[in-house]
């Protein structure tokens, strides 16, 4: 017999309230407030539209260090009988040593047999499996801090979407690049422009995240890399990550289909010694209004 979505989703409750009780310290499960109530109300009126995807992270302690290994999941609705999606990261954790831990990972996931509940296995192989990782990449770093001259790469993504609109949205990307330590801005509106700076792998992992799991009608337009022997920091070209509102033209009812002020967006890049990226987005040359 198929098995429903409402069995999956109840299967994902049990779950999760078996990581909190094994997790139960604040700050060891990251999880919105409202994921698991849009569940459950999903359950008890399953006439309705689908609930939001499940998304938690779990802390994972690992060696003797405590060394911390955050488990990112991202539950699809048919999960268990579909995989889940799963990213562990670290600060500890070089950028090659990030990729083989979650390619062993996946892997061994994807040996587990479908309809299992597999976050607590990987919890439990995150836990047992990542400290060859962390150790491969404390060498690395010990080895290049002997080195005279350290360079830094500063990574820059411009990121163009038809538009940007809805809060769930918003507050993923700022969340997103709050946690990564990004700085830039996010143009919300018609079209949607976002730009993220800071280290290689923090805008290779925003860039994964938040076009994760559906988002179309979105491009990387360009990217830039600025190499520094100093910090990457003093090549920043924004002190934050901001929430850029301009002007818009017209108002189309309840959906806020409007269209952003052009010129008053070119006049922001350039004030960000940005405005070559001007084209770049939209294909023409971008001129200042005579004031």
């Amino acid at each position: 017999m198929a098995v429903t979505v409402q069995e999956c989703l109840e299967l994902q409750l049990l779950e999760v309230e078996m990581l909190l009780s094994m997790f139960p310290k604040k700050g060891e499960i990251s999880l919105d407030e409202d994921a698991v109530p849009s569940v459950q109300r999903y359950l008890r009126n399953a006439d309705g539209a689908l609930p939001p995807r499940l998304e938690y992270s779990i802390a994972i302690d690992v060696g003797e260090a405590k060394v911390k290994v955050d488990l990112q999941v991202l539950l699809p609705h048919m999960y268990p009988h579909v995989a889940p999606q799963l990213f562990a990261r670290s600060n500890a954790l070089h950028r090659q040593q990030q990729l083989q831990l979650n390619t062993r990972l996946a892997s061994h996931i994807s040996s587990l047999d479908s309809g299992e509940l597999r976050v607590y296995e990987a919890v439990q192989w995150v836990k047992e499996n990542s400290l060859p990782y962390l150790e491969n990449s404390k060498i690395s770093s010990e080895s290049a801090s002997k080195e005279v001259v350290v360079k830094e790469t500063l990574h820059r993504m411009w990121i163009y979407s038809h538009h940007i609109y809805r809060q769930e949205l918003r507050k993923k990307i700022f969340d997103c690049a709050k946690k990564l330590n990004l700085t830039g801005f996010c143009l919300t509106g018609k079209p949607g422009v976002i730009c993220v700076e800071g280290l290689r792998e923090n805008c290779e992992e925003f860039w994964h995240t938040i076009r994760y799991p559906n988002w179309k009608h979105i491009s990387c337009k360009h990217v830039e890399n600025v190499e520094t022997e100093g910090s990457v920091d003093n090549l920043r070209l924004f002190r934050a990550f901001e929430d850029l509102q301009l002007q818009a033209h017209g108002d189309y009812g309840l959906r806020n289909d409007y269209h952003m002020d052009l010129g008053q967006f070119l006049e922001f890049l350039k004030q960000h010694q940005s405005g070559h990226i001007f084209q770049i987005l939209f294909g023409v040359e971008g001129k200042l209004s005579d004031k």
